[in-house]
């Protein structure tokens, strides 16, 4: 007999049926289906506003304009540097 990490397949599903038949009765089966699929739902809701929350929150942070200038501060006294890029948007050499 093989043991394997996974969903049970073919007779298993029968045996775990019969199992949880004997210990919860014919009564309290549908009551347990309910509570299942009810639990799904939230689950399936939750993973959805999950999702839309990262969304939003990744879409707003695209969104914040770039700067253009360096992030560190130019020091007193001293003149920032101007890349060859800016200098030809600029209309310069």
């Amino acid at each position: 007999m093989i043991f394997a990490f996974g969903l049970p397949s073919g007779s298993e599903w029968f045996w775990i049926f019969v199992v949880v038949f004997l210990l919860f009765g014919a009564k309290k089966l549908p009551e347990l289906a309910r509570g299942l699929g009810k639990a799904l739902g939230e689950f399936h809701k939750a993973k959805e506003e999950f999702e839309k929350e990262v969304r939003e929150a990744s879409k707003v942070q695209t969104e914040e304009p770039v700067s253009k200038g360096s992030p560190f501060p130019t020091p007193e006294g001293t003149v920032p540097r101007i890349t060859e890029k800016e200098e030809s948007s600029k209309g310069g050499v």
